[in-house]
């Protein structure tokens, strides 16, 4: 369990070097008091494990750059991927004072090693497309939902999943997962969505597609509060969900998610451990008094059980049970 003495951390994604798990999350000081405030304090923060269990932290990885920027706010989740040349590419998500944090935007930068992090001059910064995504400007929403990129390769071609939603649609079922590809990592075009509105969703957070045993399976987060009202009325409560997919490229039945946890959890990302067992590691959310908690889980076993996921969660929130 990864748990600093004078900082929250949440949103998290892990690159894995062959010898080390780089752990890569949001952090913000614990001297906010209030942990409402710790979004517009956020950095991303690096530790190390060999295990999953034991990490070690290291410096930040990224912080908010020199004003003024596209991203001197706040930095946000992203995702690790290694391009073929060994350099290593962490797409992340940005926020800017002029705005207010109000629109979010997706770039990226560079390391040869994953511990020192670099801005390349010229580097794209990817928005959303106005024709099929809402923008700062037509929103229906408290923000705009632009964030939280998913970068992995699919014969030849790089796709980024992103958190984003439709243009149309009920204002709280707009939730999409939004798509750009690219040949090189570094020039992107954003194309339309790989799932639907009307899915249920508000918005659907931090997506992450992978292979278990052969199938593809989707995972994301959605708190209960941004479920739409008619998914609300069937059941309130959100958490990490699950969702079925032919490919790991889509198109995507979201309308299908199945929660894999509550609320105590959110944020899920599955990885396979050197065993070859894929475990689900998550932030602890809400405490049994429904308190914010700010750190990260052990890992869980993730197996199929009826087609579909299933995760055991034990120390990861003081319970032997399988939390549905």
């Amino acid at each position: 369990m990864l748990r600093l003495p004078s900082s929250w951390v949440w949103d998290f994604w892990i690159a894995d070097d062959g010898d080390l798990y780089h752990l890569f999350f949001l952090k913000a000081s614990r001297a906010l008091l209030d942990p409402d405030r710790r979004h517009w304090r956020a950095t991303v923060g690096h530790a190390t494990s060999v295990d999953l269990k034991n990490w070690t932290e290291h410096a930040d990885a990224v912080i908010p750059d020199d004003s003024p920027a596209f991203d001197d706010l706040a930095t946000w989740t992203g995702s690790v991927v290694r391009d073929d040349d060994g350099t290593w590419r962490m797409f992340y998500t940005a926020v800017s004072r002029a705005e207010g944090g109000l629109e979010q935007r997706i770039s990226s930068v560079v390391s040869k090693d994953l511990f020192t992090w670099h801005r390349e001059r010229g580097r794209q910064v990817l928005e959303p497309d106005a024709r099929w995504y809402e923008t700062a400007e037509t929103r229906q929403w408290p923000d705009q939902a632009w964030r939280d990129p998913w970068v992995f390769r699919e014969q030849g071609t790089w796709h980024m999943l992103t958190t984003a939603r439709a243009n149309h649609g009920e204002p709280d079922d707009r939730g999409v997962i939004g798509h750009a590809t690219s040949s090189d990592l570094t020039t992107w075009t954003v194309q339309p969505p790989l799932s639907r509105p009307g899915a249920g969703f508000g918005h659907i957070e931090v997506v992450q597609t992978v292979i278990i045993d052969g199938r593809p399976v989707g995972l994301f987060s959605c708190l209960g509060s941004e479920l739409s009202h008619e998914r609300r009325l069937d059941d309130p409560v959100g958490g990490v969900w699950a969702f079925p997919t032919d490919s790991l490229t889509g198109p995507f039945r979201t309308e299908e998610s199945y929660r894999i946890t509550d609320e105590r959890l959110y944020v899920g990302r599955l990885i396979e451990d050197r065993a070859g067992q894929w475990q689900l590691l998550a932030f602890r959310n809400d405490d049994e008094h429904g308190g914010w908690v700010g750190e990260i889980t052990d890992p869980q076993p993730v197996n199929w059980v009826d087609g579909r996921i299933r995760i055991r969660v034990s120390d990861a929130v003081h319970t032997d049970r399988v939390i549905v």
